[in-house]
């Protein structure tokens, strides 16, 4: 007989300089962030970790994340989320120098920053379009993504 694991999904929610945000671990890995307070109050050490690090994070005293992460997709998602980690704080690629890069297309590689469940530590805030847009899931849409990159010093046209 097989039995399924069941496998716990641990949330706390992390009140930043930048808003609250909700974040998700499960098997000692992050797996998802959430923009605003649905999460809970739990204290792994690696939920914690992940809260002093995005506070720091928020106050501008981290650039980079360190922490284990487990996103959930497909392989040319997780391409592009690899990709996503590599670029710097502060700088922006668009949609289509990451399709090239991929070997993909600008559509898609939209779309796979669109399903990024871990934005912020993965920064698809960091990806426009060639004409300066592109989507953001945080609520408030595009201005979230420009306050994310004004945070960072990103020289914005």
């Amino acid at each position: 007989m097989l039995v399924a694991m069941e496998s716990r999904t641990l949330s706390r929610v992390v009140e930043t300089d930048l808003g609250p945000f909700s974040l998700y671990e499960e098997e000692g890995a992050l797996v998802r962030l959430r923009f605003g307070r649905e999460g809970g109050a739990d204290a792994s050490p690696l939920l914690l970790e992940a809260e002093r690090q995005l506070k720091d994070y928020a106050a501008g005293r981290r650039h980079d994340f360190e922490l284990p992460l487990a996103p959930r997709g497909g392989a040319f998602e997780s391409r592009v989320w690899q990709a996503l980690a590599a670029i710097p704080f502060g700088t922006m690629r668009t949609y289509g120098a990451l399709a090239k890069e991929l070997g993909g297309e600008a559509r898609a590689v939209g779309q796979a920053c669109g399903a990024n469940p871990i934005p912020v530590i993965i920064p698809c805030h960091r990806v426009l379009s060639a004409q300066g847009s592109g989507g953001f899931s945080a609520p408030g849409g595009l201005d979230a993504k420009y306050r994310l990159l004004v945070h960072e010093g990103a020289a914005l046209l």
